[in-house]
């Protein structure tokens, strides 16, 4: 069935043309105390929204390079740490439904692209670690 092949292969590229590219993918680091990201070029003004194991919110801002959470010395609970970011990317698209934003001739009509990611970590006796890949035999 080579055609069918082609035929789904189209699709996949097709689909794979209409999302947006980014500048850059940021990936998460860690050591024992600080989570942040690499690859962070071409972005900018983010937020990263860390959720502890027991509900405590925690908001970190930066208007350029990535933001850095750490750990408080002695009071970090165990568990798993859910995160959000966002932020501008370097790339702009034509604004839709613009209204008078009251920037008269300053107004361009595009915005930046947004960046959105959400991720884990775990911290395990007052450090953040990397946990292990658990496989059942059987």
């Amino acid at each position: 069935m080579p055609g069918l092949k082609t035929l789904l292969l189209g699709a996949a590229l097709g689909v794979a043309a209409t999302l947006p590219a980014f500048a850059a993918d940021p990936v998460q680091q860690h050591n024992s105390n600080a989570v942040w990201f690499e690859n962070w070029s071409g972005l900018s003004n983010a937020t990263m929204t860390i959720v502890a194991p027991d509900g405590e919110v925690t908001t970190l801002q930066s208007n350029s390079g990535t933001p850095v959470f750490e750990l408080r010395g002695g009071e970090a609970l165990d568990g798993v740490y859910r995160y959000e970011l966002t932020a501008a990317t370097d790339e702009e698209v034509e604004i839709k439904n613009a209204i008078n934003d009251g920037r008269g001739e300053e107004a361009s009509g595009k915005e930046k692209i947004p960046y959105y990611t959400t991720g884990t970590f775990v911290v395990s006796r007052g450090v953040i670690i990397t946990p292990e890949e658990v496989q059942e035999e059987g």
